[in-house]
């Protein structure tokens, strides 16, 4: 064992020693101090154990938010294994497809999830309501004296489902230590204290709630979760609570000031408000608050964010790297580019994620030459000042209320209709959600297919946000001198 190692079941462990009482987690089910999310964590631990779970092991989570999320975190940490949170926005198909990829030994579901996939495998259940076979959760807190071993912060622990690039989704591979250096990055330029209080209302299967949830929790602060975002709640338990720190994606603010209007709450002590939104949605929340909306920049594969600063600095902007990242706009030889001198962002650090999960070796595509090639296109000004300009051409990606869509993705399904001739899928402005889908489709000669029949075909077959909410039948599409569909010119003709 080496006497570097501090891993996030040590987090677990210092809060209960210096904060036993304090609370650590709250939610619908009830509260638990410290103290209490010790002693869980590590009765789980020893029930997986004996379950046979051990270092390396898959544990998959398809759930709601809840508190025994954390603790779920914190026992997998404990025993070395690698926890894959899977979004339950995503299709049956998909989500069986992240089951084979990742060969989970164990499933933990709640009972709003459970029958959604098919897993041979042995399953947890969160709630008494349980499918048939599954073993309930409270029955794996096994009460042991025997200490846990520490484990090593190097191996994998978490795989996050993104980059579907090329039509698939890939499991992004984080350490402990990615998170715990994502976590103190976050907390150093927030100035986050045990006085924190994060509204956990986005999912704990993403990157942005992990990061806060345990940012937070790092610091000795406590986390209020939400089983999904309800306005009305949030703003409820923002002034039960006193929560200092909230994220959002679209059209989450927007939704919030609406609801102000007819449910009035006390949100002094709402601190720090960090996501994605429009500069007007921002300064309307900030001023209808008296808090500060934080701009970021960061990627599942940089273990959260890269950038992050007040957006009052540099309106527009998506912040300054911070602490112990390295933000840079690199040229096609991967050099540094001059200020304001759009190029790829590429970022190194101890964020920086082990590569895509491939069941053997790591695959590492998107890292060389010292770094972490985002796909992104940006631009930084005199003052360190993050800039965003898009994505490379052939990492084109549309995010829809802060969710990754990949238009290869959508375009594959949309080949399975046997309509379709020839299809593209852009990003255009969505005024609720920041971005929406939309497919510029070539149909087979009279075909009978409709804008909504085509819409709806793909909603049966992946996550219904990854459909297109919009659709134009025309009868050609621009190619490139190669013969391939050229998309910026789609774009050019579509994007409205």
């Amino acid at each position: 064992m080496s006497h570097h190692i501090f891993g996030i079941h040590d987090i677990f462990e210092r809060n209960a020693r210096l904060f036993p009482g304090k609370t650590a987690a709250t939610d619908c089910h009830g509260t638990l101090s410290f103290k209490t999310l010790l002693d869980r964590v590590n009765a789980l631990a020893h029930g997986l154990s004996d379950l046979g779970i051990a270092k390396n092991d898959r544990i998959a989570i398809l759930s709601m938010n809840r508190n025994d999320y954390l603790t779920l975190y914190g026992a997998a940490a404990a025993l070395g294994a690698i926890v894959v949170p899977i979004n339950w926005r995503l299709s049956d198909s998909e989500i069986n497809y992240i089951l084979r990829d990742s060969s989970p030994r164990l499933l933990v579901v709640d009972n709003t999830q459970a029958n959604r996939c098919d897993f041979a495998g042995k399953q947890v259940c969160f709630d008494r309501e349980k499918p048939a076979g599954a073993i309930p959760f409270e029955a794996l807190l096994t009460e042991q004296a025997k200490p846990l071993p520490p484990q090593g912060n190097d191996a994998p622990f978490c795989l996050i489902y993104t980059a579907a690039v090329a039509g698939t989704p890939r499991g992004a591979t984080l350490s402990q230590n990615n998170i715990l250096s994502s976590n103190l990055q976050t907390a150093i330029a927030m100035a986050l204290t045990p006085n924190d209080v994060y509204l956990n209302m986005l999912p704990l299967f993403h990157i942005t709630g992990i990061n806060l949830a345990f940012s937070v929790m790092q610091m000795g602060g406590g986390n209020v979760v939400m089983e999904k975002f309800n306005p009305a709640q949030a703003l409820s338990l923002t002034e039960k609570e006193k929560v200092t720190l909230m994220a959002s994606f679209p059209p989450i603010l927007s939704t919030l000031l609406e609801t102000l209007e007819t449910n009035p709450a006390d949100l002094s002590s709402l601190r720090i408000v960090t996501g994605i939104d429009t500069p007007e949605t921002m300064l309307a929340f900030s001023q209808k608050t008296g808090s500060s909306f934080w701009a970021l920049y960061g990627q599942s594969e940089t273990s959260g964010f890269a950038t992050l600063s007040d957006s009052a600095e540099r309106p527009g902007s998506a912040g300054r790297e911070g602490a112990i990242s390295k933000v840079a706009i690199l040229d096609k030889n991967d050099m540094e580019c001059p200020v304001d001198t759009i190029g790829e962002i590429g970022v190194r650090g101890p964020l920086v994620f082990q590569g895509f999960w491939d069941k053997g070796n790591l695959d590492r595509s998107s890292i060389r030459n010292g770094w972490h090639h985002t796909g992104d296109l940006g631009r930084i000004d005199g003052d360190g000042h993050l800039w965003f300009e898009g994505r490379k051409p052939e990492k084109e990606l549309i995010k829809p209320g802060g969710e990754n869509v990949y238009p290869a993705e959508v375009e594959a399904v949309i080949q399975e209709h046997p309509d379709i001739k020839e299809c593209c899928v852009i990003g255009v402005p969505d005024p609720k959600f920041g971005e929406g889908v939309k497919a510029v489709c070539v149909k087979r000669k009279d075909s009978p297919l409709t804008q909504p029949g085509l819409i709806e075909f793909v909603g049966a077959r992946i996550a219904r946000y990854k459909k297109p909410g919009h659709v134009a039948f025309v009868e050609t599409l621009p190619k490139d001198t190669q013969g391939k569909i050229d998309r910026t010119r789609v774009k050019a003709l579509h994007s409205t």
